[in-house]
């Protein structure tokens, strides 16, 4: 689930320089399953237009018209509450300035959704990376796995009510009454593993990482990973006034998503108004759609396929649905080219955004050598 990216964004950076040099070479390991997940989605993405009704989807567009930009303003929110939640999480003599967080957030965002399959390894390491000028890679990359820590319980917690709201507010047909449920089995497990990894202070990295170290990986990743578990414990343990304004913040991005949903709602389906319950739902199955489907380039067809029959059950068309996927796909496609565009600007391309985070974590690893490191027990 979603709370386990945390942990994978760095375990990922500790076999990124392999990767990387790999892919920069021939990209033999990411192309053939990124073209066969992206050929896949688009089949599916085609199939669900064509069974919903391409004239009922291109009505519900229509109405929508320039409303689109009240839905651009709305996901504007939701990037800039996580932006300050990432800065909320900077820890002091470090400071992160706004600007810079908002355009490597969307910088980063914009790589993993151009290279979903690859998102792990390059757009979340890619972040702190861009503004190293700044602030010390080790430190905005610490920042951000906290941020990123918080996020997953809020994403958690955001699921949890979701599909609790849908399981006692509408009658589901048993294939999707049986995923609920699991869901829900799922997100507790999540839920009580994180705060048991948090509140232990388990060293949940760095133990693997020993792992890895005993079957011949250098032992400076087990130093780094320590030092990774260290600063998240003591942010834990010395920022807890700070803990609150994230949460908050993370909710925020949430209910905006909500929110947009309803707006968007409203404005292709008039004939059958929203409510804010029905926008509740659909955006905590969008997460979930989310967290399963990352891997296919902007979640084509699968997002569609959910979201329609979703919408079936919450009393909306099946065009409701695959329309409002199609314009949440549409707010994607726009950030990321803005996110593109701020590359293009720096003067920077994929690959060099690549290199840009090998560089910063080969800088940690040189750093790290300095240190005497001992063996994992």
């Amino acid at each position: 689930m979603d709370i386990a990216r945390a942990i994978l964004y760095f375990v990922s950076s500790i076999n990124f320089q392999a990767m990387t040099k790999k892919s920069s070479g021939s990209r033999k390991g990411l192309t053939p399953f990124g073209v066969v997940f992206l050929v896949l989605g688009v089949v599916l993405f085609a199939y669900f237009v064509r069974k919903a009704g391409v004239g009922q989807i291109v009505d519900g567009i229509k109405r929508l018209g320039a409303g689109f930009v009240l839905i651009l303003v709305i996901s504007a929110v939701r990037q800039i509450a996580r932006s300050l939640a990432w800065m909320l999480c900077m820890e002091a003599p470090h400071r992160l300035r706004f600007r810079d967080a908002f355009r490597a957030r969307i910088m980063g965002d914009a790589i993993g959704n151009i290279l979903p399959f690859a998102s792990f390894v390059i757009s979340e390491p890619a972040k702190p990376a861009l503004i190293r000028d700044r602030v010390p890679f080790m430190a905005g990359f610490s920042a951000i796995v906290i941020e990123n820590i918080f996020y997953s319980f809020s994403v958690a917690v955001f699921i949890l009510a979701g599909m609790i709201a849908l399981l006692l507010s509408f009658s589901l047909p048993k294939g999707l009454r049986i995923a609920s449920l699991v869901t829900l089995v799922v997100i507790l497990l999540v839920i009580g593993l994180g705060c048991l990894l948090i509140r232990g202070q388990l060293r949940f990295i760095s133990g693997p990482a020993g792992f890895a170290y005993r079957r011949g990986i250098d032992v400076k990743w087990v130093e780094k990973s320590r030092r990774l578990e260290d600063r998240i414990y003591g942010f834990y343990q010395e920022n807890r006034s700070r803990f609150l304004p994230i949460l908050l913040l993370e909710a925020c991005f949430h209910l905006a998503g909500a929110w947009e949903i309803y707006v968007t709602l409203s404005f292709i389906s008039p004939q059958h108004p929203p409510t804010f319950l029905t926008a509740f739902i659909l955006e905590s199955v969008n997460r979930v759609i989310t967290v399963a489907f990352k891997f296919i380039p902007l979640r084509m067809g699968v997002d569609e396929a959910g979201t329609g029959k979703v919408s079936k059950v919450l009393q909306f068309t099946e065009a409701t649905g695959v329309t409002l996927a199609i314009v949440r796909k549409a707010r994607d496609v726009f950030w990321s080219a803005v996110g593109m565009a701020l590359l293009v600007q720096r003067g920077l391309s994929l690959r060099t955004v690549a290199r840009e985070a090998e560089a910063a974590l080969a800088e940690q690893a040189t750093t790290l050598r300095s240190v005497p490191a001992k063996e994992p027990g």
